[in-house]
């Protein structure tokens, strides 16, 4: 007899250039991923910038040991994100981290990459983008940087301010940190 296999609904998870937070990200997707794999894929798509990135910090294999689709930027249609979310075939786009160039770009509707490019158009098919700005609040942050040493990064009041305004855009979900992102994520799998 034949097993009935239930489709499993899926998100996209867009990474940036942003740095701050990274290993946490990646272990928290990682335990996400792991909690909700009986319902749900996630599908990494990672910037031009968010490549570098992850190769500076040496986290660029260990994220494709651990998931099984992970496309890099080409160009802002390339992979083609954004009919992919225009068609439903997300259920939401999130982008953590997101650096203070992609918040100021998604608040100004300039979609030149393809992370921003994407996150438009699923807001103008009604599909829901979850932001995790690294630069969520005016403060002084520490980040660890890939030697283990600490660095101290200032963030601005203006990159403050454009993730105030990125609060306010219709079906947008800002989160401040990775917890954050984690109890948003578990609460939204309960519903499925």
């Amino acid at each position: 007899m034949a097993e009935n296999k239930v489709k499993k609904r899926k998100v996209a998870w867009g990474i940036t250039g942003a740095g701050d937070k990274i290993q946490e990200i990646i272990e928290t997707m990682k335990d996400l991923k792991k909690q909700s794999e009986d319902v749900l894929e996630i599908d990494v798509y990672i910037s031009k910038a968010g490549d570098t990135m992850l190769k500076f910090y040496h986290l660029d294999e260990e994220l494709r040991k651990n998931f099984a689709k992970v496309a890099v930027e080409s160009n802002a249609n390339s992979p083609f994100l954004a009919g992919m979310v225009q068609s439903r075939k997300y259920e939401f786009l999130l982008i953590m981290p997101a650096s203070s160039n992609t918040v100021a770009k998604l608040v100004n509707g300039i979609g030149d990459t393809l992370l921003t490019n994407s996150a438009l158009m699923s807001l103008k098919a009604f599909v829901p983008v979850w932001v995790m700005p690294v630069d969520y609040k005016e403060s002084v942050i520490s980040t660890k940087l890939p030697n283990g040493k600490e660095m101290k990064l200032r963030v601005r009041k203006e990159e403050a301010d454009q993730v105030r305004r990125l609060e306010q855009t219709e079906d947008v979900r800002v989160f401040e940190n990775p917890r954050k992102v984690r109890e948003g994520f578990l609460e939204w799998v309960k519903t499925l």
